[in-house]
């Protein structure tokens, strides 16, 4: 069994307090007159306490990975928020976005510098809201006065569309928590425990795993479910980090109020 550098810690503690009892006036007397096997059954208890309090005691990192898999993955509906490579533009997307299993979500994509849009799904239907510099972006090649044209139009201001329109497919795809989380069922897990430590405030235990000169740390809650809270990956090709919260509750999936364009009228 592998054991937290804080447990390990622990149980050096104990056996330390035990030594320097027996080398302390009166004390020593009395341990020394002492039942030896009593001293060595009441180590032995000690240590047992130790382990029982230990996060996940007799689990390896990969059973431990395997039981956040499970926990992350059958949530009904969760949080999460970082910084994830995207492939397509070479560049960094930032998410924060709370979905759940019936596809419904809400929260925001961003890509650097390049503008933010604003998202909400709820049943079939995707409302969007592009900031200008996204806008400008998208825009980047076309025609300066269609661009503008754009701008005036849709910065700012909520649109819909159908969420299973060609349109919206990249889209509502990160609203499939199913799809988010699919790979994380697949293959196992060689993760080595770290320390305890904590996310957000939440008991948490540090788990590490290689893959070549990649380094992944998983962060797995101590309390209650053992959800995933954090992952970082310092790989070459994949640096990033993701945070998970708010498992279990309700996704503000309503549709926005005021003024909608409706982008599948436009044509």
């Amino acid at each position: 069994m592998r054991r937290t550098a804080l447990a390990a810690l622990c149980l050096v503690a104990v056996a330390g307090t035990a030594l320097t009892g027996c080398q302390s006036g009166e004390d020593r007397k009395d341990k020394a007159s002492g039942n030896p096997r009593q001293s060595q059954e009441a180590k032995k208890t000690e240590a047992r306490k130790t382990e029982a309090n230990e996060p996940f005691a007799g689990l390896t990192g990969g059973e431990i990975t395997e039981r956040a898999v499970a926990a992350t993955t059958g949530a009904s509906s969760l949080r999460f928020k970082g910084d994830i490579p995207d492939e397509e533009s070479g560049g960094t997307l930032r998410i924060d976005l709370a979905l759940d299993k019936k596809g419904d979500c809400a929260g925001t994509l961003g890509m650097g510098d390049r503008g933010r849009t604003e998202l909400i799904k709820a049943g079939d239907t995707l409302y969007l809201k592009y900031d200008e510099a996204f806008l400008r972006a998208q825009g980047e090649g076309e025609p300066q006065a269609d661009v503008d044209a754009v701008v005036e139009m849709m910065a700012g201001k909520w649109t819909k569309m159908s969420a299973t329109g060609a349109d919206a497919e990249d889209i509502a795809a990160f609203c499939d928590l199913d799809e988010v989380l699919g790979e994380a069922r697949d293959g196992s897990s060689d993760a080595t425990r770290g320390e305890a430590t904590t996310v957000d405030g939440t008991p948490a235990l540090t788990l590490t795993e290689k893959d070549g000169k990649d380094r992944y740390t998983f962060y797995v809650a101590t309390d209650g479910e053992p959800y995933l809270l954090k992952l970082v990956s310092t790989s070459a090709t994949d640096p990033g980090s993701v945070t998970f919260t708010d498992f279990g509750k309700p996704v503000p999936a309503r549709k926005p109020a005021g003024e909608i364009i409706d982008l599948d009228a436009l044509g």
